[in-house]
C-alpha cells in the first residue's frame, strides 16, 4: 500500500499542512506507525473524494461534468474574438479559452470565484517513473 508523508498529502489535497495535521487530530485521517507519520493511499483518496463531493454540493448548478475545478480567476486575457481564463484550484491551474462575450457575460476578472468543468472523452493518467 502505497502511503504519503503529511506534506505532500497536504500538496495533494490543495491544502496546507496544518490542515491534514488537524484532521488527523480529528480522526478524519488516519496515519501509520511510521515515524514521521504517514498517511495511507486509500485513505487519502477517500478524503480526497469527499472534499470533492463537499465543493460538489456547495453550488446550487446541476452538471454532467465530473471533473470539476473550483478556484479563484488569475488572469483574464481579452484579445479580439477570444479570451483566455487561468483559474487556481488548489494546486491545478486550468486554463479556459472562450468567447470575448462569454468572458464579459460571466463578469470574470482577477480574483473572481469560478469553477471550470471538464468533459472530455480522452484522459491520460501519469505515474510517478520508479
Amino acid at each position: 500500500m502505497q502511503t504519503y508523508r503529511i506534506a505532500r498529502a497536504a500538496q495533494l489535497l490543495g491544502v496546507s499542512d496544518d490542515t491534514v495535521r488537524r484532521w488527523i487530530d480529528q480522526g478524519l485521517l488516519p496515519v501509520t506507525d511510521a515515524t514521521p507519520a504517514e498517511i495511507p493511499g486509500d485513505a487519502l483518496a477517500a478524503r480526497a473524494v469527499e472534499l470533492a463531493e463537499e465543493a460538489r454540493n456547495a453550488g446550487d448548478l446541476l452538471s454532467s461534468a465530473r471533473n470539476r475545478f473550483v478556484g479563484i480567476v488569475t488572469r483574464v486575457q481579452v484579445e479580439g474574438l477570444m479570451a483566455q481564463v487561468d483559474i487556481q484550484s488548489g494546486p491545478h491551474r486550468v486554463v479556459s479559452l472562450m468567447s470575448s462575450e462569454a468572458a464579459r457575460d460571466l463578469r470574470l476578472e482577477v480574483g473572481s470565484l469560478a469553477t471550470a468543468s471538464v468533459k472530455a472523452t480522452q484522459v491520460v493518467v501519469e505515474i510517478p517513473n520508479g
